[in-house]
């Protein structure tokens, strides 16, 4: 049968890779708009996706016409904990399902105007910095993933993760799709926030299935990093890095972070920098 339209199938992730071609992505939706007034600094939160359409539009336009082979959806920060999270407002007056469905549209739409394809992608959760158990952070995850199964993106991203479990927990959820999984961690030379190296991390998320690597085993287990997280390309390391799962000013709440928690938090920066 005929693709619709009498336009040639587009290629799969896997089969282009495999192929040998260079398959680049676009990225960074979160700075980029709210550079241009489109995302309130501190929440992060993709609700441009539904209240300013237009605008994540033509920022994934920008990246086909750039060379971008792959429209990630605007789905950072997107899972429904973080969109209730400290006041936020998205969940209740739009809700989660919707911001992760109208990214999917936007996605899909730009792609087809190339040869691209769409990426479905979830992020770290306040769920599982609350210590939230395995069971309940996967929850979060499936249900970004049944959004992305019913607008069929053609493959998925766990991205930017700071602890490998929960980038572990996040691999094995989206894998239940039996789409192709990739995988992204903001790590540096000393592994993630829990300590384990950037090779072990590599090797977890192998087992945990991953798009297939394309290198061996030994490659990943002695992973060097030139520069990256805790540290700049200057070297210098930021005073707050430490703060983890389970740190108090990260844990989960509805209600705005109030005057109080804000002073004591200040307060902890302050005595950090006179150390």
């Amino acid at each position: 049968m005929a693709p619709v339209g009498g336009k040639k199938a587009k290629r799969g992730i896997l089969e282009r890779l495999n192929s040998g071609e260079v398959v680049i992505g676009d990225g960074g939706f979160v700075f980029a708009l709210e550079k241009r007034g489109y995302v309130k600094a501190g929440p992060w939160t993709p609700e441009a996706a539904v209240e300013h359409p237009e605008a994540v539009r033509q920022l994934h336009r920008e990246f086909l016409r750039a060379g971008s082979n792959v429209m990630q959806t605007f789905t950072f920060y997107a899972s429904e904990d973080k969109l209730e999270n400290r006041g936020n407002y998205v969940a209740e007056k739009i809700s989660g399902q919707k911001v992760n469905e109208a990214a999917c549209d936007i996605a899909r739409q730009v792609a087809d105007e190339g040869d691209a394809l769409v990426a479905g992608g979830v992020s770290q959760t306040p769920s599982y910095l609350s210590c939230k158990r395995e069971t309940e952070v996967k929850k979060v995850f499936q249900q970004q993933l049944e959004v992305f199964m019913k607008k069929n993106v053609d493959f998925l991203i766990a991205e930017y993760f700071e602890h490998v479990e929960e980038a572990v927990w996040a691999v094995e959820a989206l894998k239940t799709s039996g789409k192709p999984v990739a995988a992204t961690m903001c790590i540096g030379p000393e592994g993630d926030l829990h300590g384990v190296s950037p090779g072990e991390c590599a090797v977890r998320l192998v087992k945990a299935g991953f798009c297939s690597p394309r290198a061996r085993k030994e490659y990943w287990e002695n992973l060097r990093i030139a520069s990256g997280r805790p540290y700049n390309p200057s070297m210098s390391k930021p005073d707050a890095w430490g703060v983890t799962k389970g740190t108090a000013e990260l844990m989960q709440q509805k209600e705005a972070t109030t005057e109080q928690q804000l002073k004591e938090l200040f307060e902890k920066q302050k005595f950090k920098s006179a150390q």
